[in-house]
């Protein structure tokens, strides 16, 4: 093989992941991934897209060697290849929105519209739990819960948080976290949360930061 076939060789194939992530549904689809493994179904159901068009998608991603999966009876789980897949996602996100003003603009005009309160870093939620001055409320769905979470955290789906809520002690803050920086759960539950009274902040990131962070992980179903 002479240099020049190699470089081509070489290119080709990073322009094949590339490729593969030229899609916003198929950026979704890696973020969901990284909350844990899903059949086509969920995935589905949680990206708000038709079963055909999220398993052709799926294929893209497989053949990039982005996902893989396992078989259980009947039903084919999806999940990332690895921990590196959820890496080059956050730091996609991370390269955009440093480059991109738009990001920055939706980021500015959504996000820190809905939250004046500056979010807590990884580092003093450990601190803070460590002490006990703070609940932790995981607002991801329940199966995202189950397939792992911050030690401590409580299960409190955005769809269930008006119940939860009289159950949570006003005078100890509250930290809500879900699938990302980006996410729309958190800012919604905390504003929801301010409005009736509590004291609380949204985690800086979500549960794949906390994860590639090295950060311990439950998966107990408290």
């Amino acid at each position: 093989m002479q240099g020049r076939e190699a470089k081509d060789r070489l290119y080709e194939q990073f322009s094949r992941t590339a490729k593969a992530m030229a899609s916003p549904h198929r950026i979704e689809v890696l973020e969901l991934l990284a909350q844990g493994e899903r059949t086509v179904e969920a995935l589905a159901a949680a990206a708000g897209m038709g079963i055909t068009n999220t398993s052709a998608h799926l294929q893209v991603l497989r053949r990039a060697g982005l996902v893989e999966t396992r078989k259980e009876g009947t039903k084919v789980h999806y999940r990332l290849s690895g921990n590196d897949v959820a890496a080059f996602v956050v730091a996609l996100r991370e390269l955009a929105r440093t480059k991109g003003a738009e990001v920055e603009r939706v980021v500015r005009d959504y996000f820190a519209a809905r939250d004046v309160l500056k979010p807590l870093t990884r580092d003093e939620l450990i601190e803070r739990a460590g002490r006990g001055d703070v609940v932790i409320i995981d607002v991801r769905p329940a199966e995202e819960f189950l397939a792992g979470h911050i030690p401590g955290a409580l299960s409190v789906p955005l769809d269930r948080l008006d119940q939860t809520m009289t159950k949570l002690r006003k005078r100890t803050e509250v930290v809500a976290y879900c699938r990302g920086p980006y996410c729309v759960l958190a800012p919604e539950a905390i504003e929801r949360l301010r409005a009736k009274g509590y004291k609380a902040r949204r985690l800086e990131g979500g549960m794949p930061e906390w994860r590639l962070a090295g950060l311990p992980v439950a998966m107990d179903s408290e």
